[in-house]
């Protein structure tokens, strides 16, 4: 196995290589020496394996084993038809369309925003934002974390969503990932960038959706930043393929009196990973993490999340909910972690399962690592089964026991889901979930 993976880490140097050379006369200096120094950190570190905590139940030799290509695509009915079936923009819709990591300009559209907001492709705003280089690559960290290396050394496209002071943006921004299957396996990095200046608000909806079978490999980024007195909702919902890989890190760095709300939604993916980072780097700064994973046959979904109180007079609040069947794995790992300054923290963390399958497996670990003295900290983890008693009480009332046992299924799922404050949003993902428990 050793082997394979020096195999396919030699495969991403060439691959840098070739892509440093098609890129170097469009691409500005500070661009260059980012992916320079993703490909070296990348090349120092190597893919993770089990031996490390962090990654001690998510194998990812499936994902190394591949010997995946530059992504590639090509435009049909079928793509557009799928794009008009999954997306949740109206009319006049903000939406950011692309297709196996690529852009589609023809597929996007940009509604009127208010003087001074930037909703575009990260391949564009490279060239014309200084935003872009001030923000880029300074919250997510690259240096220790392989796969975001890895999305630096080949960071090309994605999300640039620049709202200025005290600019709200009254309907979300809609970023769709669109990917298909092919007889070669592809691998693509979107990498996405989202500022919140002082005093504004917006909503992001990240969705990745397959458009077909085979295996694939998106390895995403999100950086956001709330600065002082801003709000941003931030939805995540991942239905790749089933033979697809999707390893994702979200960043969200929250400045003084300032909040973040993020609703994480897992359900596809031959092996998923998501890593949420939040920053409480303000006083009164405030988070709020909701998360759904729905696994079944022998799907991997790894949830690690960490939020960082760096300042006193913060809090958060933090709530998952996992279901689980056939021979699926699920990995839940949150950590809140209290620095010695931040006294009066006030978070709150919970991690819910139900387990449909006498086969299926979760391994959660809420952490705590508190410096401070002043704090009010607590958390917890379940897991359980479907109540005997309620499904009997559901069959007195006249319905049957499939019937019985999805309304208690979706009950469950629904206190995460209706924390999304928009109806087409929430609605979409009742969507997916009902999709989803269909198999």
């Amino acid at each position: 196995m050793a082997i394979a993976l020096k195999e396919s880490e030699e495969l991403y140097l060439q691959h840098f290589r070739d892509f440093e050379e098609r890129q170097a006369a469009a691409a500005p200096e500070w661009l260059s020496d980012l992916r320079s120094e993703g490909m070296q950190a990348f090349a120092e570190m190597g893919f993770p394996t089990t031996r490390l905590e962090d990654w001690k139940y998510c194998n990812v030799a499936p994902i190394a084993g591949v010997h995946f290509q530059p992504a590639d695509y090509e435009l049909s009915d079928g793509i557009r038809r799928k794009v008009n079936e999954v997306s949740v923009a109206g009319p006049d819709r903000t939406r950011l369309v692309f297709l196996n990591g690529h852009y589609v300009e023809e597929l996007s559209a940009v509604g009127e925003l208010p003087k001074g907001a930037t909703v575009t492709s990260l391949a564009k705003a490279i060239k014309q934002e200084e935003a872009v280089s001030a923000h880029m690559g300074r919250y997510a960290g690259y240096k220790t974390h392989p796969f975001v290396a890895l999305n630096t050394a080949f960071v090309q496209d994605g999300a640039f969503i620049d709202v200025p002071r005290g600019v709200v943006l009254e309907k979300p921004v809609e970023v769709l990932y669109v990917s298909t299957g092919s007889e070669t396996p592809w691998v693509a990095h979107p990498r996405n960038l989202v500022i919140a200046a002082q005093g504004s608000q917006l909503t992001v909806m990240e969705t990745y959706v397959a458009a077909g079978d085979g295996a694939y490999f998106n390895n995403a980024v999100t950086e956001i930043v709330a600065e002082d007195n801003a709000h941003v909702d931030y939805i995540k919902l991942q239905e790749e393929s089933a033979e697809a890989f999707h390893v994702a890190t979200v960043l969200a760095y929250v400045a003084r009196n300032s909040g973040v709300v993020t609703n994480s939604i897992q359900f596809g993916a031959r092996l998923g990973r998501e890593e949420l980072t939040t920053v409480l780097d303000g006083e009164g700064a405030e988070a709020y993490l909701y998360g759904l994973y729905v696994t079944n046959g022998q799907q991997l979904i790894d949830n690690h999340t960490a939020i960082d109180h760096a300042q006193p007079h913060c809090s958060s609040r933090e709530f998952y909910k996992g279901i689980l069947d056939g021979k699926s794995t699920a990995v839940f790992n949150g950590k809140i972690l209290v620095r010695k300054d931040a006294q009066k923290t006030d978070s709150k963390q919970s991690d819910k399962n139900l387990l449909l399958s006498e086969s299926a497996v979760i391994y959660t670990k809420p952490q705590l690592e508190i410096f401070a003295d002043d704090v009010k900290c607590t958390h917890g983890a379940t897991v359980g089964q479907i109540d005997p008693e309620s499904i009997f009480y559901l069959r007195s009332r006249g319905l049957g026991l499939e019937q019985a046992r999805s309304l208690l299924i979706e009950a469950f799922a629904a206190e995460i889901i209706h924390h999304v404050k928009f109806e087409p949003l929430r609605g979409r993902l009742k969507a997916a979930l009902l999709a989803k428990m269909k198999g």
